[in-house]
């Protein structure tokens, strides 16, 4: 129960940085950098406890690596979309009391772009991932947690004015919620990050194989 946990806990803290500062007029610019640094420090804080995934991405990497369990994979997925939906409601009551106008809802003046977009921030992040979090020859560095969130930093800037730079999908779900995008463009956040996480895991066993 406690990584299960762990990860809610860390996906609602991602999601509502991200909520909050996307959302505010004064915070767009540092946005991708909030998000990448709450991240990293989540990381560390939940990293020993269930892995610090906090992105169904990153935890379908793990699944095809073989580094989680069916079950495990599927609970983690849950509490991180539990997390990132009840950050998503809170994100929207602490937005609308700082005085911001309320979020609208809008589209993506090019879905397949936005679509490339979160595939390739996913598939980045997921084979960051799966080489500094699940290889033996980086067990002993403790430097994962920068590795991910200043990758998340990196594409969220990269990419973010093109698909929004969610690249996590429960934390386009939570986004959703929040108001930030349509819910007809969701497909775009989940089916773009899976597949970006799902190509990461294939083109890592490639690359680096199965040996550890």
């Amino acid at each position: 129960m406690q990584k299960y946990l762990a990860e809610l806990i860390g996906a609602f803290f991602l999601t509502l940085t991200f909520v909050l500062t996307t959302t505010h007029t004064e915070l767009t610019i540092i946005a991708p950098a909030a998000t990448g640094l709450i991240f990293m420090a989540m990381i560390y804080a939940g990293g020993h406890i269930s892995g610090g995934q906090y992105n169904p991405v990153l935890t379908l990497a793990a699944l095809l690596r073989g580094r989680l369990s069916t079950n495990d994979a599927i609970s983690y997925m849950l509490a991180q979309t539990i997390g990132a939906v009840a950050a998503a409601a809170i994100g929207v009551y602490l937005h609308g009391s700082s005085g911001e106008a309320v979020i609208g809802l809008h589209g993506n003046n090019d879905p397949i772009a936005a679509l490339l977009a979160e595939f390739l921030g996913a598939f980045a992040l997921a084979y960051v991932f799966l080489n500094v979090r699940t290889t033996q020859s980086n067990a002993e560095f403790g430097f994962y947690g920068q590795a991910i969130g200043w990758c998340t930093v990196a594409c969220g800037y990269a990419l973010g004015s093109v698909s929004g730079g969610v690249f996590n999908p429960s934390m386009g779900i939570g986004a959703s919620f929040a108001g930030m995008y349509s819910f007809s463009d969701l497909w775009i956040y989940v089916l773009g990050a899976l597949a970006g996480g799902g190509a990461a895991a294939t083109v890592f066993t490639v690359v680096y194989g199965r040996g550890e």
